[in-house]
């Protein structure tokens, strides 16, 4: 997988600017770009996805919060601190946001795949932050937030993940006056979300006396995942997505913003996620498009894909159930072609929710 080719690209052109740190951030990026039909998708996601849930708490004496979906979050007390760690009294707005459906995963842009490319079968998606006034908030060292999901796992333990949707590289330079400076830029993950397996607080335990997944969060503004890892030991492929029509060109130049066309899969009977984000290079009209993860697509697996493009202010796009083909001939990989029509913003939304049931 090459996935780290896309975002270098965007340096190539930055002459004496060398990267010397990166690290991960969920502080939302801001625009690193002016495609207007990008900005335009991502605008649209964010009106028809899941937004947060806010809710008022006593800091010193704690609480239990349920969600709209009937998780229950539960807040010990004492539990917030200031980022210079002071302790914190009185109230405090918690906002939760959860990620539970394959269209919710495609409003949000947060599919279920690792960072190498395995694919992940679902049980939540969870994003909580918490202020007070203007002020962000930090959970204390030694405390966590009690999570609890209705669902019925296969498996008792179910591992934990954390993802985070933003990068912020550090790259160092020189200014107008030839003084050396570093500065700093926020990209979005062009994945959608990086996830990667916790190490501490790393499972969730299916209780079945009330048929709940439970799990600790214990850090704020980070995504959490509980998700299992989707077994197939069968032969596997590469699958290349081609755009017949409507694919949008600001999509192979803009190495650094939202993406105007986006290609989805989602294998049938599974909660689960799949973007394919890198753009096919020196494409000829008519293929292109995305590739998938080297050697990832397991063949014979039946799903389907969404297709979705915005280009000069309008939508389109194009469903297809498939099955996933060996490959043939010398070829090392399959292909799909997909022919995007016209459609109007609520026929969009109906059939990103209509992923819900394939």
């Amino acid at each position: 997988m090459n996935k780290s080719t896309l975002q270098s690209l965007a340096f190539i052109t930055a002459a004496a600017i060398s990267v010397v740190a990166c690290k991960k951030s969920d502080t939302p990026a801001p625009q690193q770009n002016n495609n207007a039909d990008g900005q335009a998708m991502a605008a649209f996601r964010k009106e028809h996805g899941p937004a947060f849930e806010d809710f008022t708490v006593d800091a010193a004496a704690g609480a239990v919060l349920t969600s709209s979906l009937g998780t229950t979050y539960t807040i010990p007390a004492g539990a917030f601190q200031t980022k210079t760690g002071a302790s914190v009294t009185g109230s405090v707005t918690v906002s939760v946001k959860e990620i539970n459906s394959a269209a919710d995963m495609i409003l949000s842009d947060k599919p279920t795949f690792t960072r190498d490319g395995k694919m992940l079968v679902s049980y939540g998606e969870f994003f909580i932050k918490a202020v007070q006034g203007s002020q962000d908030l930090q959970l204390k060292k030694d405390s966590g937030i009690k999570v609890a999901v209705r669902a019925k796992p296969n498996g008792q333990e179910i591992p934990m993940w954390s993802g985070d949707s933003t990068v912020t590289t550090t790259l160092n330079g020189y200014d107008y006056l030839n003084v050396a400076v570093s500065i700093s830029i926020h990209t979005p993950v062009r994945s959608g979300v990086l996830w990667d397996q916790l190490n501490t607080n790393g499972y969730a335990f299916f209780n079945g006396s009330n048929g709940t997944l439970n799990f600790t969060i214990d850090s704020l503004v980070k995504w959490r995942n509980c998700d299992a890892i989707l077994s197939n030991s069968g032969p596997k492929t590469t699958v290349l997505g081609y755009f017949a029509s409507h694919y949008n060109t600001a999509t192979q130049q803009d190495y650094m913003g939202d993406q105007p066309t986006i290609l989805y899969f989602k294998p049938h009977g599974q909660n689960t996620l799949i973007k394919l984000y890198d753009v096919i290079l020196n494409a000829p009209v008519g293929y292109q498009g995305f590739y998938s993860y080297q050697n990832s697509m397991p063949i014979g697996l039946q799903g389907t894909f969404l297709a979705m493009s915005t280009i000069n202010g309008k939508f389109y796009a194009d469903m297809k159930d498939v099955t996933i083909p060996s490959p043939t001939g010398s070829n090392n990989y399959a292909t799909f072609t997909f022919d995007p029509q016209e459609v109007s913003e609520s026929t969009m939304v109906s059939m990103i929710l209509s992923m819900n049931s394939k």
